[in-house]
């Protein structure tokens, strides 16, 4: 029987390129998409999640849950946290595109550097590898690394400058860390050119989320 899921997003950018890896990794999966993307925008706008977006995603994943979805996949770290307390409201697995990324992250690294071009973004991927490395009973270190200006000039057509940008904070992180975690899914396209320049190990998460998706279907 085909499984499906439900993947939720808060923007544009990351539908496609996570299609491809779902083509890759679950090819026989039932993929239907929710993407809202006035939900990124109100979140920079508060500088936080305000409690309208909390309360439209949560509206999301019980419509995911009437799809008749096996797993949701909430695809957006900045809202992460909401995915943790919609888990005790929904009747399905939701699955965080980041929490296998911090998992491998944690367990073989001490010093990572969250890169991110948001601080509503870098701030919930720290807490989420500092929370990772307290269940797993370690000790590491988390260095900010907000590229500052990267994401205005993504959403003002300038993408170019935006991974200039990316990389100059990779650089300067680099030398601070022993691996470097993206903080987006939208940045995994930069993974490569990241890891060549700075000799780093440097994780994206649309591959790790996939994957734990894939691994809770064999289950079910």
């Amino acid at each position: 029987m085909t499984k499906t899921v439900v993947a939720v997003y808060t923007g544009q950018g990351l539908a496609e390129p996570l299609k491809a890896v779902f083509q890759e990794l679950l090819p026989d999966c039932r993929l239907v998409n929710i993407i809202d993307d006035s939900l990124i925008g109100d979140v920079v706008k508060a500088g936080q999640v305000p409690p309208g977006v909390a309360k439209r995603l949560v509206q999301y994943y019980r419509h995911g849950e009437e799809l008749g979805a096996d797993v949701i996949l909430n695809t957006c770290s900045s809202v992460g946290e909401v995915a943790d307390d919609a888990r005790g409201m929904i009747g399905i697995p939701i699955v965080k595109i980041d929490d296998g990324m911090a998992e491998k992250a944690v367990e073989s690294f001490r010093r990572i550097a969250v890169v991110a071009t948001l601080p509503t973004t870098l701030a919930p991927t720290m807490r989420l590898i500092a929370k990772k490395a307290e269940e797993a009973g370690k000790g590491i270190e988390v260095v900010n690394g907000l590229a500052e200006g990267a994401f205005d000039a993504l959403v003002s057509g300038r993408p170019e400058e935006h991974d200039e940008i990316l990389l100059r904070t990779a650089l300067d992180v680099a030398g601070r860390a022993d691996a470097i975690v993206l903080a987006q899914g939208s940045m995994a396209r930069m993974e490569q050119r990241l890891r060549d320049a700075t000799g780093k190990v440097v994780f994206s998460s649309p591959r790790f989320g996939v994957q734990q998706v894939k691994e809770l279907l064999g289950k079910l």
